[in-house]
């Protein structure tokens, strides 16, 4: 890796503090800091190494403080995870048989009907209270197993998906969404996190700084939104899902 200079690491600071701030309301950090990272010269390799690392440690700060304010759905939470990880092993396997062309094009046209349906004003119901049991399973499975396998197929802005999954489906208000999915992040950061430190793939020097400046952005991230409710939230999930759409046209046409 080519030597990395002083502007360099303070363009990536940057660029992991709007991360963590990003990622912390509404999902879809990775989509600011990895381009960062590829820009500033990074490997390839070394940089979903070293971004796994940033955000695995702004991540558990989020979800701590999402826990301490009591927005963080625990049941669904613990009931979603093995789903989420199948639906990822699942995806995964199946994008050896299916062009990943093909599902980030129909992506790209439904992003806008999403974007437009997450600003329809509505009456936000938290923790699912309308729904009984039965009915709550019958939406985590296909939730999570779904976002779980669009992650392993495909990958960028899970954790805005997922949000957008609790939020419709399970019938969260996006505050609540916000902190559930931060459970489902670490869960799989931590994961994909092992892989990169067995590989030698975190360059430490650049992640440990990247993780502190990404704690910072979480934790102002993840305050407002508690503080400010689902009008921040909608606000930070249009910047997420404009990301999105940029990302996948720019690599997909």
């Amino acid at each position: 890796m080519e030597e990395i200079t002083s502007g360099a690491v303070l363009f990536l600071l940057a660029a992991a503090f709007a991360a963590g701030f990003i990622d912390s309301i509404a999902g879809g950090g990775g989509l600011v800091s990895l381009p960062a990272l590829l820009v500033a010269g990074v490997p390839p390799h070394l940089s979903l190494g070293t971004n796994k690392c940033m955000s695995t440690c702004g991540t558990a700060f989020s979800l701590l403080l999402y826990a301490r304010g009591k927005s963080v759905n625990w049941d669904v939470a613990v009931k979603g995870i093995p789903f989420a990880l199948l639906g990822a092993y699942a995806g995964s396997q199946f994008v050896l048989l299916l062009n990943p062309e093909i599902l980030a094009k129909i992506i790209i046209f439904a992003l806008p009907f999403a974007a437009v349906l997450t600003f329809v004003r509505r009456r936000e119901r938290r923790g699912g209270a309308s729904l009984g049991r039965a009915a709550i399973w019958a939406r985590i499975v296909p939730v999570c197993f779904g976002i779980g396998f669009y992650d392993g197929f495909l990958g960028p802005g899970t954790g805005t998906f997922l949000l957008l999954g609790l939020y419709f489906l399970l019938k969260m208000d996006l505050v609540e969404a916000s902190g559930t999915t931060k459970a489902f992040n670490l869960a799989s950061n931590i994961g994909g996190l092992a892989g990169f430190l067995l590989s030698g793939s975190v360059v430490f020097a650049l992640g440990v700084p990247m993780a502190m400046a990404n704690i910072v952005g979480n934790i102002l991230g993840s305050r407002m939104a508690m503080a400010r409710g689902p009008r921040v939230v909608r606000k930070m999930l249009l910047v997420s899902l404009s990301l999105l759409l940029a990302t996948l046209i720019i690599r997909y046409f």
